[in-house]
């Protein structure tokens, strides 16, 4: 027999605790493909954390892996500090099992010595990092898998910095957590109990007010500024985390003409009206579309499950909404920062923005007009927080201004070491108004921002891979990216960049980097969080239709490699 088997059965006659559990295990019996992809593998532990499908096994998410990850990092915690009374702050989504994996991770971390600050009710994700260096606490773990369907759950990690874990830190709760055994019922101790004796704390509402106060100083307006804030916004949560923050701040702010998508106003962990709650789909826009259209909106605003990422639609002359990507919103952000600090004389001295390596380019001309430097960094919002923790630990923290990735993800200020969709909807909310009261549509000033540096274009397709042949088949086809591709189609290879060699002193990374003879650039990568490769394509060209017939010949070029 095994040792995939063995596991199963192990599993099959210990893991009682969970009807659902016991349910899925006896139904695997005598189906050994479902057996072997829950148990062929522990589900893998990251600077993300982990994230994957809910379900029985190993490979999966469940309350034995959450025990398992939490064990490890709670023994990282003691190992590092050891004899101060450590603490942790933890959060969770509106995520299948999001709230009973929160608690099982507080009956862990409680009974071993680390004090627990939990959230009374589902939270975003910057409102963890916030609590993290607000509370002074040692780590932080979020329980969230994001923007994907809702088959997946997750578990983040954060640092004292209020910064996801870094890949070091990542490595020794991995070997903390390999020696574990999640089925054990030594390790923890029952909620109720830990809550009565003080080791589990809820955290208060304080704490929320402190985090839209502070949210509130990302105000680019000056006393001088006119702006209309009577602008008709339509808002949805997605059925996520958003709703009470992201309404509470442009009340507070004098936004009240908000409109809430009512069918995805409350949390809804099958995700009903929007099986894919990422706003950078059409599909979960659509239903705020309507809403725009039938309330006649200025502007639609959607933030996903965790409140992290922030989609909008601009109505263009015809009246219909267009939805704008990551980097266009991105674009229009850097252009409103530059332009605001530099007339309202508030620019740091030595102003940084930070971007990852997919992130548009279009950003450094727009930058570069305002005297603003750009930081490029690996993709994921982390590295973007590392490079505010670098600045402060220089003294030079005030001179970040903003960061933002291809993927809808923003922060303008260092209060947080994440993505932050309260701030991105304060900061955008804003920015339209005061454009609107200068009769400048938000298209208008992208058109205008595209005449003056050039029609950019970042095109991003991902390709499914289940299952463990699929990721071994992911790691062929980086090694023959890596090895054996000197063309794409007519344009040749001029510039491979390997980053798991390490460029530019990042850290080291799967990702690769192919500068074509037409100066367009390639990224390939697979997702850390799911079983996808990701292909980005940058270009600049003279007309948006020229970059569409480019960027789609080079996807279908890469798909004939991919095969």
């Amino acid at each position: 027999m095994d040792k995939i088997m063995e596991e199963y059965l192990r599993w099959k006659e210990v893991a009682k605790e969970d009807p659902d559990l016991v349910k899925e295990l006896e139904d695997m019996e005598g189906k050994p493909e479902l057996i072997r992809d829950a148990f062929y593998k522990d589900l893998e532990f990251g600077t993300g954390g982990l994230r994957g499908v809910l379900g029985a096994g190993t490979n999966r998410m469940n309350i034995y892996t959450i025990r398992k990850i939490s064990l490890g990092l709670c023994n990282y915690i003691n190992n590092h500090y050891w004899g101060e009374h450590p603490s942790i702050a933890i959060s969770y989504d509106s995520r299948k099992n999001s709230e009973l994996f929160a608690r099982v991770a507080s009956e862990i971390f409680s009974l071993n010595e680390v004090k627990v600050y939990l959230y009374k009710e589902l939270m975003p994700t910057p409102l963890l990092s916030w609590a993290v260096r607000y509370l002074n606490c040692q780590a932080g773990i979020m329980i969230t898998a994001s923007h994907n369907p809702s088959k997946y759950n997750g578990y983040k990690v954060y640092g004292s910095d209020g910064c996801q874990i870094t890949e070091h830190a990542a490595e020794e709760i991995t070997l903390e957590a390999e020696i574990i055994d999640p089925l054990s019922k030594t390790c923890f101790a029952p909620f109720d109990v830990m809550y009565k004796e003080g080791k589990i704390e809820y955290i208060s509402e304080d704490v929320v007010t402190a985090f839209i106060e502070r949210v509130k100083k990302e105000s680019l307006l000056s006393k001088d500024d006119e702006i209309n804030k009577d602008v008709k916004i339509v808002y949805s949560p997605l059925h996520g985390t958003g709703l009470k923050p992201v309404t509470r701040i442009l009340k507070e702010s004098g936004y009240n003409n908000v409109i809430v998508v009512k069918e995805q106003e409350l949390p809804d962990s099958n995700f009903t009206t929007c099986p894919y709650p990422n706003p950078e789909i059409k599909e979960a826009m659509a239903l705020g579309i309507e809403y725009a259209k039938k309330y006649d909106a200025d502007l639609l605003i959607a933030t996903d499950p965790d409140c992290d990422r922030v989609g909008i639609a601009a109505k263009n002359k015809e009246g219909e909404f267009v939805l704008l990507t990551g980097n266009q919103t991105g674009i229009l952000l850097a252009d409103y920062i530059g332009y605001m600090r530099s007339k309202n004389h508030t620019m740091p001295v030595d102003p940084v923005m930070v971007k990852t390596i997919v992130t548009t380019d279009m950003i450094n001309p727009i930058a570069k007009h305002y005297g603003i430097t750009v930081k490029n960094v690996l993709t994921g919002f982390k590295y973007i927080g590392d490079q505010i923790a670098l600045l402060e630990k220089e003294h030079k923290e005030s001179s970040y201004i903003l960061g933002f990735e291809e993927s809808y993800g923003y922060l303008t200020g260092s209060y947080v070491r994440d993505k932050d969709a309260v701030d991105g909807v304060y900061l955008i909310v804003e920015m339209f108004a005061y454009y609107k009261t200068h009769n400048i549509s938000l298209l208008n000033k992208l058109e205008e921002l595209y005449k003056t540096y050039g029609y950019y274009a970042n095109t991003l397709k991902s390709y499914q891979f289940e299952g463990e042949s699929g990721f071994n088949k992911m790691n062929d086809i980086m090694n023959k990216f890596r090895n054996d591709v000197t063309h794409i189609g007519k344009y040749k290879v001029i510039k491979l960049l390997d980053y798991l060699k390490g460029v530019d002193n990042l850290p080291q990374s799967n990702v690769i980097k192919l500068e074509l003879d037409n100066e367009a650039g390639i990224v390939i990568r697979p997702s850390g969080t799911e079983p996808k490769l990701k292909v980005y394509i940058s270009s600049k060209a003279s007309s948006e239709q020229e970059n569409k017939l480019l960027s789609d010949y080079l996807f279908s070029e890469i798909e004939q490699l991919l095969k």
